[in-house]
């Protein structure tokens, strides 16, 4: 009896880390400020993106993905933690996650992995600033988030120093990005005893947006198209919508862009870099495919929020328009078949997913959903709503349908996706939609967290916002 005993526990004992051993890998690839110019998407017609198409059509693109703030700070924070800005109180570019008493209790993502056995390692901007160094283990920098700001600069924008764009001498091997991607490369080749999250972060195309010639290249000018736009699109946004994407921003007007000629420029340097940043997601991707790893290994791309080249009057994030909220999202690895999903679906719920894909206890704490379901049929019925936040009380609801807007001093908009994808005509007060709206105002959160932090951009026009209509009242 006790020799069948000793060789049971000798059996288990030698099975347990080969199961560890078997369970999937996960490669993280974060790309800051990208938008749905990328051409499986078609935010812009033009746009080259070999890479993540490729990706695309070996995975699942969701189509109506959306972030939990048009800010890097508090999505990503969202997203690693698991938990709604309104939530954690994190809705701006600070505070940091050990300031907020409700982030501060939650385990992150990359911690869930280590101690669940995995190998965690990463490189590039995975969290917000520092914070990388601080929260992602084993975490490696190639040089910040960008070449050496240009001096003079390039642009003739006068204001941030950072917004600044245009072609830099600079080889692509001398990018940060470029260098991340490297890392990557060399961590697939090597080889690994237990499974492993690696962490990918671009920093292109945030500003400043540089880029060499030859990406330039690829948009030349004379038949560069613009982003559509509508005069007077602004007439049926609420006063406070406007207030909130005006008020204390550090990012070019639409005047000055039209005054100094600078849509195109700004465009043509936007495709550069996101044409830039997609070569390097394809290198990475290549090496992935190329591995013992390949069929083994879970490839998750997003983007932490949108960005404005000029639609809605806008050339920067922070607003909750489907530019700023609406990101790439592609999912592929072991027994996900190739395939496009358009229920809405947000970051959030990529921290239960993969606890679901990697055969990991869900957490109760967490507030997304596990995208399982439609990763294993992406026509499924999904019940859920995506949810967007700019400071407490400013929400964007997006259906299947509709996006609504719910601004805190209780001014709303309403835009139907299907029929007007540009978002031009503001559907409030029309009876047709009725019943939408009833179930999207549903969706508003009823509590939630004040402010955290203080004097971000986003805090300034927050704030500003809010004591111009609070002295209204």
């Amino acid at each position: 009896m006790l020799r069948y005993l000793a060789l049971a526990v000798a059996i288990l004992f030698f099975a347990a880390p080969n199961a560890v051993a078997q369970r999937p890998n996960v490669v993280l690839i974060a790309v800051d400020d990208l938008n749905d110019w990328i051409g499986v998407l078609g935010g812009h017609p033009q746009a080259k993106t070999p890479g993540m198409d490729g990706l695309a059509n070996q995975g699942v693109l969701f189509t109506n993905a959306h972030c939990q703030s048009p800010v890097c700070n508090p999505s990503r924070a969202s997203l690693m933690t698991g938990l709604f800005p309104s939530t954690s109180g994190i809705y701006f570019l600070n505070p940091d996650l050990a300031e907020s008493p409700v982030a501060q209790k939650s385990t992150l993502l990359p911690k869930r992995f280590q101690q669940e056995g995995y190998n965690v390692n990463g490189a590039g901007k995975l969290f917000h600033g520092g914070q990388s160094r601080k929260y992602w283990p084993d975490w490696r920098n190639f040089g910040g988030a960008s070449w050496p700001r240009q001096t003079p600069k390039l642009a003739p924008f006068k204001g941030h120093p950072l917004w600044d764009w245009g072609i830099v001498p600079e080889s692509d091997v001398d990018s940060p990005d470029y260098n991340t991607a490297s890392w990557a490369i060399e961590q697939l080749h090597q080889p690994h005893s237990e499974p492993f999250l690696m962490g990918v972060g671009f920093s292109r195309p945030h500003v400043p947006q540089y880029a060499s010639k030859k990406w330039f290249d690829l948009y030349p000018n004379d038949s560069l198209q613009l982003p559509k736009s509508l005069q007077d699109d602004l007439n049926d946004v609420p006063e406070y919508g406007v207030d909130i994407t005006r008020l204390k921003h550090i990012a070019p007007t639409h005047q000055w862009v039209t005054d100094n000629d600078q849509w195109k420029p700004l465009v043509r340097s936007y495709l550069a870099c996101v044409s830039f940043v997609d070569s390097q997601v394809q290198r990475v991707v290549e090496a992935i495919n190329q591995s013992p790893h390949r069929d083994n290994t879970y490839i998750v791309l997003f983007s932490d929020h949108g960005f404005h080249l000029g639609e809605k009057e806008r050339y920067a994030k922070r607003s909750l328009w489907r530019d700023s909220t609406r990101v790439p999202m592609i999912i592929s690895g072991p027994g996900i078949k190739p395939g496009v999903c358009e229920a809405p679906v947000q970051l959030i719920d990529l921290y239960p997913t993969l606890l679901d894909l990697c055969d990991m206890k869900p957490s109760v704490k967490l507030e997304g959903h596990s995208l399982r379901p439609i990763l294993q049929n992406p026509s499924a019925d999904w019940k859920h709503h995506a949810r967007c936040s700019f400071g407490p009380g400013n929400y964007a609801i997006v259906s299947r349908d509709y996006r609504y807007i719910h601004y805190s001093d209780g001014s709303e908009e309403l835009y139907h996706s299907q029929t007007d994808e540009h978002e031009w005509k503001n559907l409030i007060g029309i009876k047709a939609h009725d019943a939408a709206l009833a179930e999207l105002r549903r969706q508003v959160p009823e509590q939630r967290h004040a402010v955290l932090g203080k004097g971000s951009t986003g805090h300034q026009s927050f704030s500003a916002t809010e004591a111009k209509w609070n002295a209204a009242k």
